[in-house]
């Protein structure tokens, strides 16, 4: 049988920069994890990448470092040619298929907001009750390797300034329409719109505009975009991305809306619970043979602020997961036997941000004393016990891949106390304010206090200003001083537009809560946005990490490690790092379930 191969004539087929960075594997620049992601990203099937990555490794040959995948992949004896050939189908979790037993119905404790538009959601747990219902043109794994979804493939110029999106045939709305292009040109037409208010706006400002989509076919779209953008797969499963039918009603709560998914929403009720059952002739096929799903229904509950209910209601069997597991309700269920618990490191954080547009955070002298006050250690071992990463003030992650390596700033109250006299600040007028903090995020109270004490010694006196999170969601954009939670993001040129740039008219883009926009940082990061080579994109990154660090609006202490706790007669349910419930494969065993 001849070994399966992947020519660099194939790869440049592709994309032409796939050979480069196939040199860069080969050479242990970049690990095979990143190639795997970079030449998906660029429009190689998962299985030729993964054959690619096996042959280029500089190491003896081991598993490549990515998921399982029931399509795009070559049997042993494949050619260059099956592979290139090969359909790339929907990525889907492995499971044996004499072990699958269909029916059960799955119960998640999470909070239930009000919400209508998808493009407007501010939360993941939004997409959550929603994302088995409405579908995404992509679907970036645990790995954050991106594959296509409803599209079937994509295809980027050499310049990354034209993306072809090639949608999958054959996939109905529940209402018996065909999905096509218009549905497609109709969702960027809503992300697009300022009046709609979408956070998608800011992933696409400056790249994009309605007039660039160009409908080639009924299963063809053009992106042509106004400069290079490398993370468009990536963007496209940013979680307010839903895709909705072109006769959207407006209200995603609604269930009129016809929808892609392997559930349909029965039931949606503000601070109660959300019902979905499984639809029939869903578009996927389960290892059976059969349409998937294979649950009955999910039910998301909600339990109220505090998880102490949601963690009485595990131990017993009532719910079979939480959403956003708190470091207490983490402590309280490690030891348990009778759950499964699965971590995984991640770009989540909490931001504490300040309004540049308010005194006296419009001096950036009073912004860079408050950064000198934490104490990033004792923040992460009496926060957050010490499962995570310490954070220099700028929103990039030692798991970006093009994280460039920085100095931790060190705890210098000194240093802020000499800051605040420069901006007028002195021990008979002292620097006095509020933070805004949820308490359902048990960490960030702690975060905080521990702040205050340290920050006395450089003169400052904070406040807390404590609420229940559904309160903070209401003025997270608002309040003057905040800590938000922002959820984690493959790339870190994905999640700095979201929040730390300007529309074209230089106004701050929805999700920009601080209204810090600096136009060198700007343009440095639209240049960062076109940079394939990752060691390029760091080089770049280390300006912007600088910039940001130095005059920035936001301080961060450190980044977060996540769990997901689940009753172990669910299958499949897996642990993502944005959190996302990627469960069209979940199935139910109730000999493994302990309170069956």
């Amino acid at each position: 049988m001849n070994k399966p191969r992947v020519s660099k004539k194939y790869m440049e087929r592709v994309h032409p920069y796939i050979p480069e960075a196939y040199e860069q594997l080969k050479t242990g620049r970049v690990s095979r994890r990143e190639f795997l992601r970079m030449a998906t990203l660029l429009g190689m099937s998962l299985g030729a990448a993964t054959i690619a990555a096996q042959c280029g490794a500089p190491a003896p040959a081991q598993p490549a470092e990515a998921p399982a995948s029931s399509g795009g992949e070559a049997p042993a004896a494949a050619t260059e040619e099956a592979v290139a050939a090969a359909p790339t189908e929907a990525p889907a979790a492995a499971a044996a298929t004499g072990a699958i037993k269909r029916g059960g119905t799955l119960k998640v404790a999470i909070s239930v907001p009000a919400v209508d538009h998808p493009a407007r959601f501010s939360w993941v747990f939004d997409s959550n009750e929603f994302r088995l219902v409405f579908e995404y043109l992509t679907e970036t794994d645990k790995d954050n390797i991106t594959h296509p979804y409803l599209l079937e493939s994509w295809k980027a110029s050499e310049d990354l300034k034209k993306w072809t999106l090639n949608l999958r045939k054959g996939i109905k709305w529940t209402n018996g329409d065909e999905f096509t292009s218009e549905d497609v040109l109709y969702n960027f037409k809503e992300w697009l719109n300022p009046d709609v208010g979408s956070s998608i706006l800011g992933l696409w400002e400056g790249f994009l505009t309605p007039n660039d989509i160009e409908i080639v076919d009924d299963y063809t779209v053009n992106l042509n975009l106004a400069q290079a953008k490398l993370d468009v797969p990536e963007a496209l499963f940013h979680y307010p991305a839903q895709i909705m039918h072109r006769s959207f009603n407006g209200d995603i709560t609604s269930g009129k809306n016809p929808s892609t998914g392997p559930y349909v929403l029965e039931e949606y009720k503000v601070g109660e619970r959300v019902k979905l059952k499984a639809r029939e002739g869903y578009w996927q096929m389960g290892e059976d043979g059969k349409p998937l799903p294979y649950l009955d229904a999910i039910e998301f509950i909600d339990l109220g602020n505090d998880q102490t209910a949601a963690v009485a209601a595990i131990q017993s069997g009532q719910v079979h997961t939480i959403y956003d597991l708190t470091p207490d309700s983490f402590l309280a269920l490690r030891d348990n036997k009778d759950l499964h618990i699965e971590p995984i490191t991640t770009s989540q954080v909490r931001v504490l941000r300040m309004r540049v547009d308010q005194e006296p955070w419009t001096d950036n002298n009073v912004r860079l004393a408050l950064k000198k006050c934490q104490d990033r250690q004792k923040i992460l071992d009496q926060a957050y016990f010490g499962e995570g990463a310490l954070g220099h003030d700028t929103h990039v992650a030692p798991v970006h891949p093009e994280f460039a390596p920085m100095d931790v700033p060190e705890y210098d109250p000194e240093g802020a106390k000499a800051l605040l006299e420069t901006a007028g600040f002195t021990a008979e007028k002292p620097l006095d304010f509020k933070i805004s903090v949820g308490t359902g995020w048990t960490d960030i109270p702690v975060y905080i206090e521990t702040l205050k004490e340290d920050a006395k010694a450089a003169g400052i006196n904070i406040t807390l200003d404590t609420m229940p999170n559904s309160a903070y969601w209401d003025l997270w954009t608002e309040t003057a001083v905040g800590v938000t939670p922002w959820t984690h993001r493959p790339l870190a040129v994905m999640v700095l537009p979201l929040a730390y740039i300007g529309d074209k008219d230089g106004k701050p883009v929805p999700w920009n809560e601080s209204r810090w926009v600096d136009e060198e940082f700007t343009q440095l990061l639209q240049k960062a946005q076109g940079t394939l080579d990752v060691e390029a994109r760091r080089a770049i990154m280390a300006d912007l990490q600088r910039i940001q660090s130095e005059r920035g609006s936001i301080a961060i202490a450190w980044w977060q490690n996540i769990w997901r706790v689940t009753n172990p007669g669910f299958q499949n349910t897996g642990v993502h790092p944005t959190d996302y419930y990627l469960w069209r494969e979940v199935w139910y065993d109730p000999e493994k379930d302990p309170f069956a």
